[in-house]
């Protein structure tokens, strides 16, 4: 008996996940794959400390500030063009990053590979839930795209460490190449084409200055905080002009003509709760990702690959919960719940990690938090249908774009809070004579608590605020609305 053929459509909407998926694998490679290499980046163009966190900042600060406004161009002018113009943009600044041979150049180079992620990303999740309407095929399309997500970091940790000893730190950048040049060949075909609204339907520059200028602004004082302290005049001034765009960009967009952001994206409660958890949760994560490697490599002496080895099992733990249960898992119990589950398993994580020992024996110690990483396999693909349920066709974009700022602006917060933290920390216990290991276990524990609170507190958020299921598209309810409001009228006329 023959198989029974895939039906072409089908087929091509699968291709176009891959092509997504790839894309955003390689930007979070990029992301990750840096941070083991940091000392022989330093080392070869001769940053100075300070500056040596612009190679991640510049990164950050162009990646987060342009997410949002992205993801609406793509609705605007199509999602497809956007998509091929950032992942272009990105090749294009990691070659550039590759033969760097300056710190100005190299830092240039980091901004215009967050320009160009920044497009790519924006738009991916948009495209792939138009593509998948269907919810369980989409289900298992969200859970390739989280799994892509959250095992990429530690794959990049892997990576950097093998690239960077076995060859040198610009083969880090080298390797978006062909990966970034196979994701464009294959996407002209299987991506589908959409003209998007018009610009006519959200061109407003105004507010597109006012909210690129805020978040950038945002993002640099956040990621400042550990340079300069959180009450000194540079981060409450710079902190204060943010807020103050911001805020002009919501008043504008609430009174825009055609605002570049429609406010009716935050009516739908499962948007809105879906991107304050994700805040909270990848804020706490930071700890886990950045701090147990520099535990690893600063207290136990660990090298950059054995590093990312010592992490490899958390990886492949969130790709076999990701890909294997959590569609199941969310199609029988609902999202809430698996998302709950998911939270309540990192409080597991981060709740070992705060009483981690100086001298951790990691069969013992680490690799029952590493297993127990599974709770992020189950909570993103659940947080990303979540934050996905509330757009309609035409708001796919934003939708996807704001949850992928979200996701920044969480993890910038993490790098602000949970470092400066640590450091703090650390410093108290090295001027009460402790030893260099005791003091940073002391400081990576009490970030690793403060972390598992900030998991607490999305747990809280989402158990008190997602009760009711709010999973009609905001074009759904708007159509609704109508229903009622005709059936009413037409009751009064009879």
């Amino acid at each position: 008996m023959s198989a029974t053929p895939v039906p072409p459509a089908v087929r091509s909407r699968w291709l176009a996940l891959g092509v997504i998926a790839t894309s955003l694998l390689m930007t979070v490679l990029d992301g990750s794959i840096v941070t083991v290499a940091m000392p022989a980046i330093q080392n070869d163009l001769g940053f100075s400390p300070a500056g040596l966190s612009w190679v991640v900042n510049a990164y950050l600060i162009a990646f987060g500030s342009l997410l949002l406004l992205a993801g609406r161009l793509g609705d605007l002018v199509g999602r497809k063009r956007v998509f091929l113009a950032g992942t272009a943009v990105f090749v294009a600044a990691s070659l550039l990053a590759g033969v760097a041979t300056s710190p100005e150049m190299l830092i240039a180079a980091r901004f215009l590979q967050g320009v160009g992620s920044a497009a790519a990303s924006a738009v991916g999740l948009g495209i792939l839930v138009t593509l998948f309407t269907d919810p369980g095929e989409r289900a298992k399309a969200i859970a390739v795209f989280s799994f892509t997500g959250a095992a990429g970091a530690s794959i990049g940790q892997v990576l950097g460490g093998v690239l960077t000893d076995a060859l040198n730190w610009h083969w880090i950048f080298f390797i978006n190449l062909p990966i970034g040049l196979a994701a464009l060949a294959a996407a002209l075909p299987v991506l589908p084409a959409d003209r998007g609204l018009g610009l006519a339907a959200g061109a407003d520059a105004i507010g597109a200055l006012l909210v690129t200028a805020g978040l950038m602004l945002g993002i640099y004082t956040v990621v400042g905080v550990e340079e300069h302290g959180w009450i000194s005049a540079p981060t409450l001034g710079r902190g204060a002009v943010a807020v103050a765009l911001l805020v002009a960009f919501l008043v504008r967009q609430a009174t825009a003509g055609t605002p570049l952001v429609p406010l009716r994206i935050f009516r739908s409660r499962s948007v809105s709760v879906a991107n304050l958890v994700q805040v909270l949760m990848v804020a706490a994560l930071f700890s886990f990702q950045i701090l147990v490697a520099l535990y690893l490599q600063r207290v136990l002496g660990y090298g950059a690959a054995e590093t990312g080895l010592a992490m490899l099992p958390a990886a492949v733990v969130i790709g076999a919960v990701s890909l294997g249960v959590s569609a199941r898992l969310n199609a029988r119990f609902g999202e809430r719940n698996v998302l709950l589950a998911g939270l309540v398993l990192l409080i597991g994580v981060l709740g070992l990690l705060a009483r981690v020992p100086v001298h951790a024996n990691y069969l013992v110690d680490l690799l029952p938090v590493m297993l127990l990483a599974a709770g992020f396999g189950l909570a993103l693909p659940a947080l990303t249908t979540l934050g996905m349920s509330g757009a309609g066709d035409g708001d796919a974009g934003l939708a996807s774009g704001l949850f992928n700022t979200t996701q920044q602006v969480g993890m910038a917060l993490g790098v602000a809070v949970l470092s400066t933290l640590a450091a703090s920390r650390t410093e108290g216990l090295l001027a009460d004579g402790e030893s260099q290991a005791v003091a940073l276990t002391g400081g990576y524990r009490l970030a690793f608590a403060v972390g598992a609170g900030l998991i607490t507190v999305a747990f809280a958020v989402a158990f008190f605020m997602l009760r009711r299921p709010a999973r009609e598209s905001v074009a759904g309810q708007e159509g609704q609305e109508k229903d009622e409001a005709s059936a009413t009228a037409s009751v009064t006329v009879d």
